[in-house]
């Protein structure tokens, strides 16, 4: 089957939209409506990006399968502590997988990024442990916080807070792929003179 081109915005909306449903349907409604609308939202991104790419993504499956186990909790039992737990959970989750891959020589994070970067097998290396300790630095901020703090300062560590942190951690990675991007093999034509 062959794939579609997948138009950047709606990558973004897969990506964003159900975090961004899920705030705005907390401070619509509450936590349980949200915690419905971001299991519907998670589906429906997980639905268009198959039909863009004919697969399913490793990291947006094992977060949806996480949110539908967690938020299902949630509503069934209505009880806000199974997805306050969902971030700890996916985070850690993260985190030992890519420990696993370690210990077994695979860098999970070249197979997920190298089509943006071509590092050494060092800096995958590097870049990896620093990943790992990432999430879980990520999985511990968010206990903190949930069972430390309200309900509406969690929501909006998690959608503003997280991703954040986010975005300043890979940024701060920069000068960690420039010293170990691998240089392009020079390609020499034997005519051409020495």
């Amino acid at each position: 089957m062959s794939t579609r081109k997948m138009h950047q915005g709606v990558k973004t909306a897969t990506e964003m939209g159900p975090i961004l449903v899920f705030f705005g349907f907390y401070y619509l409604y509450d936590l349980i409506t949200a915690t419905a609308a971001i299991m519907v939202t998670t589906i429906v991104a997980l639905a268009v990006s198959y039909y863009y790419e004919r697969k399913l993504p490793a990291m947006p499956l094992i977060t949806a399968i996480v949110v539908m186990v967690f938020g299902g909790l949630t509503l069934y039992l209505n009880d806000e502590t199974f997805i306050k737990l969902k971030p700890t959970i996916i985070y850690a989750l993260f985190a030992v997988t890519l420990g696993a891959g370690l210990v077994l020589g695979k860098s999970f994070v070249k197979i997920l990024f190298s089509n943006f970067w071509d590092l050494t097998d060092e800096g995958w290396k590097k870049l990896t442990v620093r990943l790992m300790l990432f999430f879980i630095g990520m999985a511990l901020a968010n206990e903190f916080i949930w069972r430390n703090f309200s309900t509406e300062l969690w929501v909006n560590a998690k959608v503003f807070g997280f991703t954040i942190a986010t975005f300043v951690f890979f940024m701060s990675q920069v000068p960690l792929i420039t010293r170990h991007g691998k240089a392009p093999d020079e390609e020499t034509d034997p005519r051409d003179p020495e």
